[in-house]
């Protein structure tokens, strides 16, 4: 058998993910041709040539040889291509050969939008480059950043360089450096994006805010993993997020969750006045669509998640930083979104007097077959706001919905869209935020509740401090001078936000 698989519009091959079975059992024979990175939890070699699915990796063409048969063969190259399903028939003395044409339904940079996916654990070493390189193209993913991983006592998935040092590019697609350190199971996981170098303070491990202000000097952004929900990540996204320490959160993600998208710490922060950028990412090799089973690892798969942002010109690192700075982002496993008010996209501030009119507009993309839209949802504090569905015989389809509505600035908001096609397909754009009269943009309806919520999570890891533990793992208490000033410092914040009401 002799594949080649190129792209329906150019016409040159592409790298693509395939996966080959025979009566619904896998074809465990790899091609020479498959590209090969060691990689594993724990940063173990559970994985090679063979993806945790039994999909393999190639370059845009490959050779195998098969028992006579009949074989499924499945073609993908990440969210913005169709997927293909091929039935194909090997006889025995006579040679296989065929050419698939992937399709794009949606061609994001064509529009200044390219795909990153934030959280992948590979080692690497610049022997790996170009391999890891084939990985992301064959997921459609145009940055792939790779996280070296701490804890107490050991780093895991080493990177050899950091910031421009550590960046690999060919084209319109890059490889750069990034941090998931501190990670501990009574704060939550923290994650830095863009320094020139790692920050590890390993006897100060609990001081997040130190790692944060580091990663800042150095040029990079800091952030909290796992949409803040597990490892009790929302008590430190509070702690530190009040004190203006945290520039992103990872809003969309299938670790916690065959959701993917969780939005309740998110709003919390935005609602009390916080910009905080949405990002997206898979935590390979951790992290896939397969919970209900209890091993979501067998689906994990680079670029599940993925975030876009928005990049005038070529596509380079410094550009893809500079963007993420500003907050031009949207998340997706799948719908594709364009939010303006006026003409800000989302990470801008508007400025604005009271009473001013604001032009909104909003589009989700999809695709009837692989991406059918059902929702889009325009959000304004919290709240839905407007609402487009998929109906027959309208203008509002499984391909293509959108809003178009006039809003008064009457006080200070944020104002993002959401979509939702399948059930684990979600996408959600960073605010736009608002300010009226340079007042900020702080929910007063829900202000006091989110305080007294945010007083409750401090409380709960103060009361983690008072608990001398055994397991190696809980080591909270011996920072507990430290951690009760920062919490002190988040209070007196707590008091000055109650002065807005």
């Amino acid at each position: 058998m002799s594949i080649t698989i190129v792209d329906s519009l150019t016409g040159d091959p592409v790298a693509a993910r395939v996966r080959i079975t025979r009566d619904n059992h896998v074809v465990k024979i790899l091609p020479q041709q498959a590209v090969a990175v060691m990689y594993g939890v724990w940063d173990h070699a559970d994985g090679y040539g063979f993806q945790p699915d039994s999909a393999f990796y190639v370059d845009g063409t490959f050779q195998l040889s098969l028992p006579e048969g009949q074989y499924h063969v499945s073609l993908s190259r990440g969210i913005e291509y169709l997927d293909q399903q091929h039935i194909i028939t090997i006889r025995s003395g006579k040679e296989y050969t065929q050419t698939f044409r992937l399709q794009r339904w949606i061609d994001m940079p064509a529009r200044g939008w390219y795909s990153a996916d934030d959280h992948i654990h590979i080692r690497r070493s610049p022997h790996e480059d170009p391999l890891l390189m084939t990985w992301i193209k064959a997921e459609d993913v145009h940055v792939g950043v790779l996280l070296r991983m701490g804890d107490f006592w050991a780093t895991y998935y080493e990177q050899y360089g950091w910031g421009e040092n550590g960046v690999y590019q060919q084209g319109n697609h890059l490889l750069t450096s990034g941090q998931e350190d501190p990670r501990t199971p009574e704060v939550g996981h923290a994650i830095g994006l863009g320094a020139s170098d790692k920050v590890r303070y390993e006897r100060e491990y609990y001081y997040y805010d130190k790692v944060f202000d580091k990663l800042h000097q150095l040029g990079g952004m800091a952030g909290y993993a796992h949409q803040a929900e597990s490892f009790h990540g929302y008590r430190g996204l509070m702690l530190d997020g009040l004190r203006r320490k945290v520039d992103f959160l990872e809003l969309l993600q299938f670790c916690v969750s065959q959701d993917p998208l969780q939005l309740r710490h998110y709003y919390h922060l935005l609602d009390l006045g916080y910009a905080v950028t949405a990002v997206a990412g898979s935590d390979f090799p951790w992290c896939g669509k397969d919970h209900d089973h209890g091993r979501p690892e067998r689906n994990a798969r680079i670029g599940n998640a993925r975030f876009y942002t928005q990049i005038t010109g070529a596509l380079s690192y410094t550009a893809w930083k500079n963007s993420l700075r500003k907050g031009h982002t949207f998340v997706s496993s799948g719908p594709m979104l364009d939010l303006k008010v006026n003409d800000a996209i989302p990470g801008d501030t508007l400025q604005v007097k009271k009473g001013t009119r604001l032009k909104v507009t909003v589009h989700a993309y999809g695709h009837p077959a692989q991406v059918p839209l059902q929702k889009l949802e325009l959000v304004r504090h919290g709240q839905v706001i407007a609402t487009s569905k998929s109906q027959e015989g309208s203008n509002q389809s499984s391909a293509h919905l959108f809003i178009e509505t006039t809003l008064t600035a009457d006080e200070g908001s944020w104002i993002a869209a959401r979509s939702y096609a399948n059930a684990d397909q979600a996408a959600h754009t960073t605010p736009v935020y608002v300010s009226v009269n340079n007042s900020g943009f702080h929910n007063k309806a829900t202000l006091m509740q989110y305080i007294t919520l945010a007083e409750k999570y401090l409380t709960e890891l103060e009361a983690d401090l008072q608990k001398v533990n055994d397991d190696p793992q809980y080591q909270s208490w011996r920072y507990k001078k430290g951690i009760e000033q920062r919490i002190a410092e988040a209070r007196a914040v707590l008091e000055q936000l109650r002065k807005l009401r």
